[in-house]
């Protein structure tokens, strides 16, 4: 493994975070509503289950998904409800006010863990990048760096993000339009959780 498989994989992993998912959905609406330690907090627990997804798919948890397919269909349809209950009650409160206590960090972190466990689709994604971008017959030391450098990616993105919309005039925006916006985050979301549970 040399330095170029790394940089693709960054940048795979850069793109896939940019896209419209529950995880940048979570990150961006916690750092607005809830400051910069909970939108940090809920980086940290959506980083440490998506490295612990590619942690995963690197000992081989893909194969034992083909291997015992009802183990898959459990833990997507778990996860599918888990996003369309965050979609529902993310629409029920669209038009309440925010309670000025904002989100526990502990809570923040559990959130963000459950939100990016919520998808074993994950750990099948990550199975196919690792794929193509590695060579085969990686060592355990090469396996522990690979890990290591998405938890860092993930948790300098989110930091990132937490700290940038955490501010007087990014909250005072999101407070302006929270119904509309908090809407299509949960119409987002129930998307996803419905596409989850449609899927094969």
């Amino acid at each position: 493994m040399d330095w170029p498989h790394l940089l693709a994989f960054n940048l795979t992993l850069l793109a896939a975070m940019a896209s419209p998912c529950p995880a940048l959905l979570l990150a961006l609406r916690t750092a607005l509503v809830s400051g910069p330690r909970a939108g940090i907090a809920t980086g940290l627990g959506l980083g440490t289950m998506a490295a612990a997804w590619t942690a995963a798919a690197l000992l081989g948890l893909d194969a034992l998904f083909a291997l015992v397919p009802w183990a898959y269909v459990v833990m997507k349809v778990a996860g599918a409800l888990y996003l369309l209950w965050l979609a529902r009650t993310m629409w029920r409160d669209a038009r309440r006010p925010l309670e000025a206590s904002g989100t526990v960090p502990a809570r923040a972190f559990r959130t963000g863990l459950l939100v990016n466990l919520a998808n074993p689709k994950s750990v099948l994604f990550a199975a196919s990048v690792l794929l193509v971008i590695f060579p085969q017959g990686l060592t355990g030391w090469e396996k522990v760096v690979i890990v290591a450098n998405h938890l860092a990616v993930e948790w300098t993105v989110y930091a990132a993000v937490a700290l940038g919309l955490a501010t007087g005039p990014a909250r005072d925006g999101y407070l302006a339009l929270k119904p509309a916006l908090d809407r299509v985050a949960a119409a987002i979301l129930g998307a996803l959780g419905l596409r989850l549970l449609i899927d094969r």
